[in-house]
């Protein structure tokens, strides 16, 4: 159960990309974590204020069962009303054969595929074994190519599993290897319990980059224990320049008790402008989608940007 050891010169620190992409994946994870039921009408008008902000990669919506994320029922409708936008990227995640026949069908070029380190969470999350789900993975990368579709693979708790613990490191790595092999265009590593640490997080990006690149990979967290700003920059000493992130700190995972939202865009966004990274969005126009999202949750999103620039403190007080 213990942590992965390492020695300090595995991981580089201090450095960091001059630009990072951020997708913006509440559409889709945070959103089909919530319980209400957003209009379709509503999707799209926060994607395209995602897209007004700068946001070039969104996680849109996923291709699953309707009796299983009932919040994703109307994927091919909220597909249906997004204009297309010179240089954006609308990605959905797809679980299975079924969902990429559905995605496929409804005009997307870019999708993701999802797999758990762990055989319990692959079963909880999946209904089948990890060799099953590398066995579909495998088939799709290879029709992909030929339909002229650019896949991602996600590899949920990467770094701990809410029901086997810390995951062995070599475990992912090995998973990755396969996954390029097979033709994936980017595999990225999911914190999806929010229970990493930055040291976890080196050390398998920089055990990753060195086989693989930077460029490929992706990091995914979550902030159940308000890691997820510190799990950022850990990666993105290692080269790493693509994350996953979401408006106003929306999302969970129904299948990993505990975990709560994931990283905030607003506050990868605030992190590399103060450090001189770019990306491209405009900071105070992601605020105002939060504030929208706040109309649709009734809750205050969790940004620590959001709430240090848009919520007042008055005697000890939180009013707005």
């Amino acid at each position: 159960m213990g942590r992965p050891m390492f020695k300090r010169e595995d991981v580089r620190t201090g450095l960091w990309p001059e630009r990072v992409t951020i997708m913006d994946v509440g559409p889709r994870d945070g959103l089909q974590n919530e319980p209400y039921m957003l209009p379709t009408e509503q999707k799209i008008r926060l994607i395209s204020g995602l897209v007004d902000a700068g946001v070039k990669c969104i996680q849109v919506t996923s291709f699953v069962h309707p009796k299983v994320v009932p919040q994703m029922a109307d994927a091919a409708e909220v597909v249906a009303g997004l204009l297309p936008r010179s240089g954006i990227c609308y990605f959905a995640l797809i679980p299975n054969e079924k969902g990429y026949e559905r995605a496929l069908a409804a005009g997307l070029r870019h999708v993701g595929l999802v797999l758990s380190a762990t055989e319990t969470m692959n079963q909880k999350n999946l209904n089948m074994s990890v060799p099953q789900s590398m066995a579909i993975a495998k088939r799709l990368l290879q029709r992909a190519k030929s339909d002229g579709l650019t896949v991602r693979v996600d590899v949920s708790v990467a770094f701990v599993c809410a029901y086997e613990g810390v995951v062995d490191p070599q475990k992912v790595i090995a998973q990755t290897e396969e996954l390029f092999r097979f033709g994936a265009d980017q595999v990225c590593l999911c914190d999806t319990t929010g229970r990493a640490d930055p040291g976890q997080v080196a050390y398998l990006f920089a055990e990753t980059r060195r086989r693989h690149g930077g460029e490929r990979l992706a990091g995914h967290f979550h902030n159940t224990y308000d890691m997820a700003i510190a799990n950022t920059l850990a990666a993105m000493q290692q080269g790493i320049a693509f994350f996953d992130a979401s408006i106003a700190g929306l999302g969970g995972c129904p299948y990993s008790p505990g975990a709560t939202g994931n990283t905030p865009t607003e506050d990868v966004v605030y992190l590399c402008r103060q450090m001189g990274v770019e990306t491209g969005i405009d900071l105070e126009k992601l605020c105002d989608i939060s504030e929208l999202v706040r109309t649709f949750s009734g809750k205050l999103p969790p940004s620590a940007y959001y709430r240090a620039t848009r919520v007042k403190q008055t005697d000890g007080l939180v009013t707005t």
